[in-house]
């Protein structure tokens, strides 16, 4: 299949790239290179397969689309840091939502009617009971989680009107690296704790400062769903089968078991050799005792199954990237 990848410079997107051409597919990719990395494109699909443009520009994308005669798109240009979308809405609601919508136009414009998205848990903001299911109320409590509800809108709007096949797949917190060690995490500034962790083990930070002990949990702090950027991309090739015109669907993509902070530390610590010293900071207002999936829908129904298990697994993924590539892309 011809498929173009938005966004497929970046952290999932280049992951997702290559899975797609490793099961045998043509691939392009769109992207702005605002928070993606021109190296992690000549790493998969080369530079003559990329295109630096803007969502926002229409005319181009039904441009790109035509030429490359693409027939199905999968979408991960978007902006997702919470703490960014909460200070600056209206970039998040431009990028997120406008830019999905532009996205949506194009291909209608172009008559490809196959859309993989990527949304997020934020969509359902806090809930009161684990694990999550697909059916929980959409209730996001951030500007992030907000512009994803309003572009899962849009879908199914669009999905009704121009009998638009779309899957909409729900991720809980990627993690991990490629594990050849050639792509992984490289953000500017960097937020997920994996990474955080793994730096402090590299000397570029003094310490992982951990926000609030006094979870209600085992040991106190946090507890999240950490899931395999490569069990992320393989999901997108699972949802492949399942697209079905005039209709949105959507699948929790975690691996249905929560992981502590602490226990994130102890396996950064286990994995790199290095103490990892460690500081107690203040709890961050909002930040729910426990989040993870109940995956079960995409296991039945999409066949996809996470194969990194353990967060130990996870971590030494991260690590080869982060040891071989202190620097992310610029390292090499």
């Amino acid at each position: 299949m011809r498929i173009l990848v938005t966004g497929g410079a970046g952290y999932i997107g280049s992951h997702t790239a290559r899975a797609l051409l490793e099961n045998g597919h043509k691939v392009w990719v769109l992207d702005n290179l605002s928070r993606g990395h021109k190296e992690a494109v000549q790493r998969t699909v080369g530079l003559d397969r990329l295109t630096i443009a803007s969502l926002h520009d229409t005319d181009r994308l039904v441009q790109i689309l035509t030429l490359q005669e693409i027939e199905l798109v999968i979408h991960l240009a978007a902006f997702s840091l919470v703490g960014e979308s909460q200070k600056q809405p209206e970039m998040y609601f431009r990028n997120n939502v406008g830019g999905s919508q532009s996205l949506i136009s194009a291909m209608h414009q172009a008559n490809v009617k196959k859309l993989i998205v990527s949304s997020t848990t934020a969509v359902y903001g806090t809930p009161s009971q684990m694990p999550i299911t697909e059916s929980f109320e959409r209730a996001p409590v951030n500007q992030y989680g907000q512009t994803k509800l309003e572009m899962e809108l849009s879908l199914e709007h669009a999905a009704s009107q121009n009998d638009l096949a779309v899957v909409a797949l729900r991720y809980f917190n990627a993690a991990g690296a490629h594990p050849n060690g050639d792509l992984g995490e490289d953000h500017d500034p960097e937020t997920h704790l994996i990474p955080i962790t793994l730096q402090v083990a590299l000397g570029q930070r003094e310490h992982l400062t951990i926000f609030g002990n006094d979870y209600a949990t085992p040991d106190g702090t946090c507890v999240r769903d950490y899931v395999h950027v490569c069990d992320l991309a393989a999901a997108h090739i699972c949802a492949m089968d399942v697209l079905r015109n005039g209709t949105v669907q959507y699948f929790n993509i975690g691996t249905g078991a929560g992981t502590s902070v602490s226990e994130v530390l102890d396996a950064c610590r286990k994995v790199s050799g290095h103490p990892i010293p460690s500081v107690d900071g203040i709890r961050r207002s909002g930040d729910p005792d426990i989040l993870y999936a109940d995956n079960s829908k995409a296991v039945s129904e999409l066949n996809w199954s996470p194969k990194y298990t353990s967060i130990e697994q996870i971590v030494e993924t991260a690590w080869r990237w982060h040891s071989d590539s202190p620097n992310g892309y610029r390292s090499g």
